[in-house]
């Protein structure tokens, strides 16, 4: 089969690689999907960067999400499987071989099936975002009625945050680093918009919350923005964070500010959230997407020889919505 993949750690352009290597068979409990689209993440950045590890394969084709049709079945796996269309999700972790190829194995309940109207597009820009987005909104509890202050609204998660959360009835105030990423917000759903940099943002919220603040803060940048979380949080709420700029990253947390407050902090690495939690969120992910209430922006979609332009552009921080790469049929340019 058709695959993009590295042997080395570096930068997209010198060491992605476009070439023909064995096709996979699925093992017990397994299927195989024909990739259709194959979504871009972050995480596959920092793996092919060396980011957080060295190379646990000699060689490794990237990314952890999709979106196909299962072809073929592993041992335990009900042969009605094949044929059905579906989002992929965490498919290169643990494993040297993820989406960027024509064929991918994963564990069946990683393969999670698409609704009828839903395009392999949007299938592949859910996956480790969506999970993300919803494990920070409802490890603690139900939000409906809730006040949430989200963080980098624009971004993929940020946007996936607020999605599911208005989805789930609660009040959403999003951040923002530019004006430029405003219209991405409001195509979210965000009830308010705040340019970080330009507005006192505790001041603003504390405002549009009747000086109780917001119960909830799901954070992109911790580090960063922890006397703004602690000036806009409710007695009692919680600060999620999922990301990190620089695995060298330490947090200054101020105890007593912290014990007189009440505040929780819930630090959130997707990939050891349990089954269980992951099946919840791959449930309600799904009955999101059948209420038309989860629609993300595609920033970029190009064919498979062309995946070192998606990688740049994500690592550039500069784009908005999904880096996606088209294996099958490919769309390439900037979407509308």
């Amino acid at each position: 089969m058709k695959a993009a993949y590295y042997e080395r750690q570096g930068k997209a352009v010198e060491v992605l690689c476009i070439g023909e290597v064995p096709l996979p068979e699925p093992g017990p409990g397994e299927v195989r999907v024909a990739i259709h689209v194959s979504g871009v993440n972050p995480t596959d950045i920092k793996a092919r960067t060396g980011f957080s590890s060295a190379m646990a394969f000699p060689r490794i084709i990237p990314h952890q999400d999709g979106a196909g049709v299962i072809d073929a079945v592993g041992a335990g796996v009900p042969a009605s499987r094949i044929g059905e269309r579906v989002w992929v999700y965490e498919a290169q972790y643990g494993r040297d071989c993820g989406t960027a190829a024509e064929f991918a194995v994963v564990d069946s309940a990683k393969a999670v099936p698409l609704p009828a109207g839903i395009s392999f597009e949007i299938g592949a820009s859910l996956g480790i975002p969506a999970i993300t987005a919803y494990h920070c909104l409802f490890a603690d509890g139900d939000i409906r009625g809730k006040r949430i202050l989200v963080h980098g609204g624009a971004g993929v998660v940020g946007s996936a945050v607020t999605m599911l959360a208005k989805w789930a009835g609660a009040w959403v105030v999003t951040t923002v680093i530019d004006d430029a990423h405003i219209d991405a917000a409001q195509a979210a759903g965000a009830d308010l918009i705040l340019n970080i940099r330009v507005e006192d943002v505790a001041a603003r919220v504390k405002a549009e919350t009747g000086g109780e603040g917001v119960d909830r803060i799901i954070d992109v940048a911790l580090l960063h923005n922890l006397e703004i979380d602690m000036a806009c949080l409710k007695t009692g709420g919680f600060v999620v964070s999922y990301a990190t700029g620089d695995a060298k990253d330490r947090l200054p947390l101020p105890l007593l500010d912290a014990m007189i407050g009440g505040c929780v902090f819930r630090f959130v690495y997707i990939y050891n959230a349990t089954r269980e939690a992951k099946r919840e969120a791959t449930e309600a992910i799904t009955a999101c997407l059948k209420d038309g209430a989860y629609a993300p922006i595609i920033g970029l979609n190009v064919s498979l020889d062309a995946i070192a332009e998606a990688h740049d552009a994500l690592d550039s921080g500069a784009m908005i919505g999904k880096a996606l790469v088209s294996v099958r049929n490919p769309t390439v340019g900037v979407a509308a």
